[in-house]
């Protein structure tokens, strides 16, 4: 088990999960009209996989670049998240 975490896949099983999720919620939506507007769940979605790619990077030992780089792109997806969600 300790080797899914050093090698950093434990992080790729996950955004597996995520991309999974992100189609169904654009399915169920396409399909029936109702639940979370794609732009959210996209941006929100975004957001999570950018922070699991900088944890990916930290795991394995890369250089801050690689990890600072993912994580300055869910501050985006966040931001994009909140102006989306932001009632006026």
């Amino acid at each position: 088990m300790s080797g899914l975490f050093e090698s950093g896949r434990v992080v790729d099983l996950v955004l597996v999960l995520v991309v999974a999720e992100a189609a169904l919620l654009v399915w169920h939506r396409r399909r029936s009209g109702r639940g979370v507007p794609v732009a959210q769940a996209l941006a929100f979605l975004a957001a999570g996989a950018c922070l699991m790619l900088a944890l990916r990077a930290a795991l394995v030992d890369a250089s801050w670049e690689w990890v600072a780089a993912p994580m300055a792109a869910a501050g985006a997806a966040h931001l994009l998240d909140l102006r989306l969600r932001w009632r006026r």
